[in-house]
């Protein structure tokens, strides 16, 4: 994974509000990179980082035996934690392949005998799930891709010599042969996931791929399926990758954009064993919360070891989130940035139609209070529990004292908390709304 995305708005052919509700309905997914990779558990960069010859890095295919890779339990698992698709590298930047490919030797099928590609698409659609796949437009293994900037290559004193007689042109009928094999074999595919353009003159851009036709050979297939933002041209959204948007984004002219942002658990994104910086539960549920909250997605990613099996961290941190999720999910399905209103100190807002969502991300002393609320509050409970949150408007004349709260303004609904914290995740206050302009 890296990012490269262009920020401009979808391009005219681009995905119809009805052809993306799922994915602005669904705003959690997961992300898996597996590969052989995984074997040296050392990062999926391992080898580009480590500038291994292709056949030299080709011996972990021989020792490639999934044989702990269950894609019925990675989709059960990840629709128990709330998300409504999931994202599978077909093929990362090294160039092996996880389905069988007619194109190449390389190939999961060729060395243990399993199309996963298959195993997975099945699995989601028993789970319910929508059916994304991830894509590299990189192949470090293809003898006619050039030597760049991230070619394990690179520094090899004979490069030049290396690099004569590859094709890009050569290459990108390559390119454009698989991703029509996994466009067609398959059945219907929801999103695919192109990763990554890289401009310059040690890069590849859009050119290189030539992105254009790539584009219109997945909207002649799959026209249904979402693309995003990698292929250096635009897309049907953008893939912020490793931090999280501060503010909903948007193209040049200030309009909403579509996006997702990438996480990882750990800080890598395949297996690496020695890694063991996990995010906590809670950090992933805020995260979430504040991907919705500015309007987008958040797909997090799982990093199967060399066997296809997830570690304790992974499960936990899945079943965790999917504990809060079940009682919390209406905060998040469907949901968005809040519509004229403005968040409380430590707190997070998202709305969906006429229910508006206070995460409470510090529990305060017994009062949170929001301005802009009065006459707009029908009911207020914990979203947990289902219980009542007693609210009221504070007489505009009261003055604090002792034992006395005084009025914040005559816009400001006062919410009377419990003392002692809920013990979940993060605490959801939802309000019910009253259409604006009502009384009373």
């Amino acid at each position: 994974m890296f990012v490269s995305g262009d920020r401009r708005p979808p391009a005219e052919g681009d995905r119809t509000m009805d052809e993306a509700h799922w994915f602005d309905e669904a705003r959690f997914g997961l992300f898996v990179h597996f590969g052989i990779y995984a074997v040296s558990a050392r990062h999926e960069w391992v080898m580009s980082r480590e500038r291994r010859d292709p056949e030299d890095y080709a011996r972990y295919a021989q020792e490639f035996d999934p044989d702990r890779f269950d894609a019925r339990d990675i989709a059960r698992g990840a629709r128990e934690a709330g998300m409504r698709y999931a994202v599978l590298t077909t093929k990362h930047h090294d160039g092996f392949c996880l389905w069988d490919s007619d194109l190449t030797e390389y190939t999961a099928p060729k060395v243990c005998g399993r199309d996963l590609v298959e195993e997975w698409v099945r699995a989601l659609r028993d789970e319910g799930l929508r059916v994304g796949l991830y894509h590299s437009l990189i192949d470090w293994s293809h003898p006619d891709f050039t030597i760049d900037q991230n070619h394990p290559l690179r520094d090899r004193p004979d490069r030049a010599e290396l690099d004569a007689g590859r094709d890009m042109a050569r290459y990108r009928s390559y390119l454009h042969g698989q991703v029509r094999e996994l466009l067609t074999r398959y059945g219907q595919i929801d999103y695919l996931f192109f990763d990554f353009t890289y401009p310059g003159p040690q890069g590849k851009s859009a050119e290189d791929w030539d992105a254009r036709t790539l584009l219109a050979l997945v909207r002649e297939l799959q026209p249904g399926a979402l693309v995003n933002d990698r292929l250096g041209i635009p897309g049907d959204l953008v893939t912020p990758e490793q931090y999280q948007p501060a503010r909903p984004m948007t193209g040049p002219d200030g309009t909403p954009i579509r996006w997702e942002a990438c996480q990882t658990l750990n800080g890598s994104w395949g297996y690496d064993r020695d890694n063991l910086e996990f995010k906590s539960p809670d950090l992933l549920v805020r995260m979430l919360v504040g991907s919705v909250s500015t309007g987008g997605n958040m797909l997090l990613n799982i990093g199967p070891d060399g066997r296809g099996g997830l570690r304790r961290e992974d499960t936990a941190a899945l079943a965790e989130i999917g504990e809060w999720m079940e009682l919390h999910e209406d905060s998040v399905r469907g949901a968005g940035p809040a519509q004229g209103f403005t968040a409380p100190d430590g707190t997070v807002l998202t709305q969906r139609g006429d229910r508006l969502y206070v995460h409470l991300t510090t529990w305060p002393m017994q009062h949170v209070h929001l301005a802009g609320a009065a006459g707009r509050v029908r009911f207020a409970r914990l979203l947990h529990d289902g219980s009542e949150v007693v609210h009221r408007v504070i007489d505009p004349e009261q003055k604090a004292s002792q034992m006395t709260l005084g009025s914040l303004g005559r816009d400001v609904v006062t919410f009377t908390l419990p003392v002692r914290r809920p013990d979940v995740a993060l605490p959801v206050l939802e309000i019910r709304l009253e259409p604006e302009g009502a009384t009373g």
